[in-house]
């Protein structure tokens, strides 16, 4: 079923800070990049109750975000500004609904958000200190939250964020199954759309060479995202990465071009796969 999206620019930019929401939903999204966030502080909008995540990079350049609740983003966000400095951007959701989400509301869909997030591992959450507990709420304000909450994480990743998302393994026909050997790494992997997804289960080489680009970043992703198995170090879960060369150099720990890397099960390079020139 169709979906229609509505996108305000509020300073008529696309780089700017806009809204975003599905017709006939509640749920709202606020994309405010950091160096616009003084322009649309003063906005209505932004001093109710909302959901906000924080996102930006590690100093490693790992993708990292922050999750959070409260009954007023435009005072909340000041104290973040002064005190984390991680983060670019701010989604804010909040309710069109002037009367429905409230501050039980908000509680419970953090906790979900922070779940959801941690199990799927594709932001590093390590200011979000805490795990909060699931707040029982009465029937009648569950499910109009859960729905909310679908809204949330697919509006989150409609403006291109996928922290609630979980790389997937189904296979159909837009998507490409390929593998990758050397250095004693057997890694498997499906490439779509949105990147690479370098598979569960696969093998990783163990250890980084010196044509390796941030070595650190790798051996800190190795010991997040593997685990020991017959003497071999083996991915827990699925890792998407934006470009098949970084999914490649994080398999096998040196300089490596995954458009040629990659290759599906006849041996035909990704590149040729695609009709691609890419290096």
């Amino acid at each position: 079923m169709g979906k229609t999206i509505t996108t305000y620019l509020i300073d008529g930019t696309p780089q700017g800070p806009r809204m975003v929401y599905v017709s006939n939903k509640n749920c709202m999204a606020m994309v405010v990049p950091r160096s616009k966030m003084a322009d649309v502080i003063s906005r209505k909008e932004l001093h109710k109750h909302a959901l906000y995540v924080l996102l930006g990079e590690t100093d490693e350049g790992e993708p990292k975000a922050y999750v959070g609740e409260t009954n007023n983003f435009s005072k909340r966000i000041k104290d973040h500004d002064q005190k984390k400095g991680f983060w670019s951007k701010a989604l804010v959701f909040v309710s069109q609904n002037e009367s429905q989400i409230d501050k039980a509301d908000v509680l419970y869909l953090e906790a979900k958000s922070i779940a959801l997030a941690l199990k799927n591992k594709q932001y590093v959450l390590d200011e979000n200190k805490q795990n909060p507990e699931l707040p029982v709420l009465p029937e009648h304000k569950r499910d109009p939250d859960d729905e909310f909450f679908e809204d949330i994480v697919f509006l989150a990743s409609f403006t291109g964020c996928n922290i609630f998302e979980e790389p997937s393994q189904k296979h159909d026909k837009h998507t490409l199954s390929l593998r990758l050997s050397g250095r004693g790494a057997d890694a498997r992997a499906v490439y779509d759309e949105n990147g690479l997804t370098v598979l569960a289960g696969s093998v990783i080489a163990a250890d980084s060479t010196k044509s390796c680009p941030s070595p650190d970043k790798r051996t800190k992703l190795i010991a997040e995202l593997t685990e020991e198995a017959d003497g071999k170090r083996m991915l827990k879960l699925n890792k998407r990465f934006d470009s098949p060369s970084a999914a490649s150099v994080f398999c096998l720990g040196r300089s490596s071009n995954g458009w040629t890397e990659w290759h599906d099960a006849q041996g035909t390079p990704l590149k040729h796969l695609l009709g691609s020139d890419a290096d």
